[in-house]
């Protein structure tokens, strides 16, 4: 009576590991090429997710409901220019709970000395600002303080954060003067840099009473400010325009600093799906090197598929054996890819100050291409050692 022969689950792995352990070289540079695929899939997931975490957090923490109000222009495509009284008339609004304005002296400069050559302004522009200006749009101080009722009207200047780098100074003191309108102003803080309100990054704010009495200030606003209740923002949205210049709301721009915010993580969402497809190529030219593998490990290994067949293996036997190297040599690879991923994902994180983010559904996925891969590029060597007879292997040279 015959005995049908078997391979167990733990033979078949036993099997398997021992045919990859015999080209070590190969099966390493075979899952690299897995792995890499693999490692700029969960990057691409993660650096994103952590990406769009980090400006979740920062949104949350500056806050989505900040509205800015600018002058359009006039019917005769003339630039405009918002009442006077603008700012406390937007104030006046039940869900406002802070309304302030700056406005910009175009024909004022900030130099670091007074030998500087005028046209030489390094792109800064200089502003009159109200001395809510900081709580409202959700700036803070790197150095020194921010403008009050007492320094706004003395010859006091705040630097933003690039403007300070570009004067070449990077502390607030008594005796830091900078060049201003044709005289001396006395640096008195420097602001952290300010992502709802980029301008002032590269501004120098003055207070409104001074550039009234010095700086040949008209008294205009150009940006009002605005922070409105959480639930109210669409609302308080709608009337600003009518609010702020009730005679002319056509020539009044109301936009949400936020949605820029968001409109940039929506460009980094569309590079995030090239970078995928690219990840995808990466995982396909993966599977590719398995599948050589496999095929040169056929022909590589025919005298012992032949022996194989001969101490009773079947052509099952041997197909399953081969399918389960690449497999195996696909696990290995997509496993490396895997931990590789999230190492530089929370390394890059941890660079750029960001929550380290990567999806379950990233990792668990990339193992599971590559398991189908690796099963895929398994089939054609498998059946093809299947298919050889023993005496034919035998024989090989």
């Amino acid at each position: 009576m015959s005995v049908l022969s078997r391979l167990l689950p733990g033979d078949l792995i036993r099997v398997g590991a021992a045919g990859l352990r015999t080209r070590p070289l190969r099966v390493v540079l075979s899952a690299l090429g897995i792995a890499i695929g693999i490692a700029a899939m969960v990057c691409v997931v993660g650096i994103a997710s952590s990406s769009r975490e980090g400006l979740n957090r920062q949104l949350a923490a500056l806050g989505t409901n900040l509205l800015r109000v600018a002058p359009g222009q006039t019917i005769s495509g003339e630039q405009a220019h918002l009442p006077a009284d603008s700012v406390a008339m937007i104030g006046r609004i039940p869900p406002v709970t802070s309304a302030t304005a700056t406005a910009a002296l175009t024909d004022v400069h900030v130099y670091r000395n007074d030998h500087i050559p005028p046209i030489e302004t390094g792109n800064l522009r200089v502003y009159a600002a109200r001395t809510n200006l900081l709580d409202t749009v959700g700036a803070q101080v790197a150095s020194g303080v921010f403008l009050n009722d007492a320094t706004a009207r003395y010859p006091a200047v705040v630097l933003g954060a690039s403007a300070a780098a570009r004067l070449g100074l990077t502390v607030a003191s008594p005796d830091t003067r900078v060049w201003l309108g044709g005289q001396w102003f006395t640096v008195i803080g420097v602001l952290h840099p300010v992502p709802l309100a980029p301008e002032l990054d590269f501004a120098a704010l003055v207070g409104w009473p001074e550039a009234v009495a010095h700086l040949q200030f008209d008294g205009y606003p150009t940006t009002v400010y605005t922070r409105v209740r959480d639930d109210a923002v669409l609302a308080v949205q709608a009337v600003l325009a009518a609010t702020a210049n009730p005679e002319h709301p056509n020539e009044v721009r109301v936009s949400r600093p936020s949605d820029a915010l968001s409109a940039k993580q929506a460009a980094d969402t569309t590079l995030t799906a090239l970078l995928l497809g690219l990840g995808a190529v990466a995982l396909l030219v993966g599977g590719v090197g398995v599948a050589n593998t496999m095929v040169i490990s056929v022909l590589e290994r025919r005298p012992e598929i032949g022996l194989r067949r001969c101490l009773g293996a079947t052509r099952g036997h041997i197909r399953i054996q081969f399918l389960a190297e690449s497999l195996l040599l696909s696990a290995l690879g997509g496993l490396g890819g895997a931990l590789l991923g999230i190492a530089v994902t929370t390394g890059y994180a941890a660079y750029q100050d960001w929550p380290a983010v990567v999806p379950l559904w990233a990792t668990a996925g990339g193992v599971a291409a590559t398991l189908i891969i690796g099963g895929c590029a398994g089939v054609y060597p498998a059946w093809r050692a299947a298919r050889l007879s023993p005496t034919e292997a035998l024989t090989a040279p």
